[in-house]
């Protein structure tokens, strides 16, 4: 049967739009079973602390559930090459952070690309390292540290959770901008690090808020400055690091990464359902109990944040040489 010419151009047209329709309910009906969001560290970090917060209101919002996943190991590669190897599908995701950006440069060999194999998704949270210090230091201030340090160049002991850190490159960017000569001591985890600097086997660390909040405000350390380009409304009397040395900034973040051919419509509904979360005054309060400030905004403008931090990172590693040992 020869089907008129207006009838045959609606079929046509139907049938070229099923694909987007199917596409767009399938979005819809995201998810219809659990879904793996993979902390590359082991229970307790702030990786794992950050997936649970999040996955908890995404299991609540979109009523399946979001499990939190730990793959320790390899300085987070493990869990970011099983998310970069994984179906895009939605259904494994990534607790992406500061040490994927670092990792880039630091590691010569990896079996992925982070930015070519994992799609941004959406930011949590934005978290100030914080310069620490052992009370038994004469320095008060950040000008009054760099003159002691330059005074004992070689003699002051920088400790951090270990080589190509975040609390690690942050002190190198610190040591590069002001010329401070301190001796970097890794340790296995910033649990061991800040028992030292508590203890005085080390003089100063530059380790999370999260991390090391309860012993500033227990006066067991002191915070010379905060390294976020803005004073913490967690610590609202200490400065920030960018005041004495200007351009300074050393935040980590975390954020949602995903496979990186990931539907865009699933990436869209998980960063708006991300983004009501970082609005919600609850979520807001426990973010500024742990030193952390909401990190709202697109996919685009949270992968920009990834490519700005990796170039950023990239420069100091180089400069300072780090390498694995």
């Amino acid at each position: 049967m020869k089907l008129p010419r207006r009838n045959f151009l609606h079929l046509a047209a139907g049938a070229a739009a099923l694909p987007a329709v199917a596409r767009i309910a399938w979005a819809q009906a995201y998810p219809t079973r659990p879904v793996h969001l993979i902390a590359p560290f082991a229970p307790g970090g702030g990786s794992d602390i950050f997936a649970r917060l999040i996955g908890q209101w995404l299991s609540e919002r979109l009523r399946q559930q979001f499990v939190i996943d730990n793959r320790p190991g390899g300085g987070a590669n493990i869990g970011t090459e099983a998310v970069a190897r994984a179906s895009s599908d939605g259904y494994t995701l990534l607790m992406a952070g500061g040490y994927n950006a670092i990792n880039a440069t630091l590691y010569d060999k990896l079996n992925f690309n982070f930015i070519r194999d994992v799609a941004p998704v959406a930011g949590i949270v934005l978290y100030p390292n914080v310069m620490l210090v052992n009370p038994s230091v004469p320095a008060k201030t950040v000008p009054q540290f760099i003159a002691h340090a330059r005074a004992n160049a070689g003699r002051l002991t920088m400790a951090s959770s270990g080589i190509g850190s975040p609390g690690h490159v942050a002190g190198e960017l610190f040591k590069m901008m002001t010329g401070v000569n301190m001796v970097h001591v890794p340790y296995r985890g910033s649990g061991p690090a800040l028992t030292d600097l508590l203890g005085g086997q080390v003089q100063v660390s530059f380790p999370s808020m999260a991390s090391s909040i309860e012993y500033v405000r227990a006066g067991k350390l002191r915070a010379m400055a905060v390294a976020t380009a803005t004073r913490s409304e967690a610590l609202p009397d200490v400065p920030t690091v960018g005041e004495f040395v200007p351009g300074y900034e050393a935040s980590g973040w975390y954020g949602i990464g995903a496979p990186r051919a990931t539907p865009v419509d699933i990436v869209d509904k998980l960063n708006k359902e991300v983004n009501a979360a970082l609005d919600d005054p609850k979520m807001k309060a426990r973010l500024a109990d742990l030193g952390g400030v909401p990190l709202p905004g697109s996919p685009a403008e949270f992968g920009k944040l990834i490519a700005d931090e990796t170039e950023k990172w990239a420069k100091v590693i180089k400069f300072a040489g780090i390498k694995l040992q």
